[in-house]
């Protein structure tokens, strides 16, 4: 019985992981994005110009951080 729960546990640790790629160039995305973010936006006082430039800062942060939070998720 002890026998066949540690080959049990090995055949669970030699299992592959998902890659976590995918995550690691999301999150330097993300991270360089808010970097880029916070040097414009320290150069120009009225920065983003207009309501439409709002939207489209606001909708790509939003869809840089959903994908990195979802592909966290989907490589734990």
């Amino acid at each position: 019985m002890f026998a066949a729960l540690l080959i049990f546990a090995a055949e669970l640790i030699e299992e592959e992981e998902p890659s976590k790629v995918p995550f690691y160039v999301l999150g330097g995305l993300a991270a360089c994005w808010a970097i880029v973010l916070f040097a414009v936006g320290m150069r120009s006082p009225d920065f983003p110009g207009s309501a439409a430039a709002q939207r489209g800062v606001i909708t790509v942060s939003f869809v840089l951080v959903a994908a990195t939070m979802a592909s966290a998720v989907l490589t734990s």
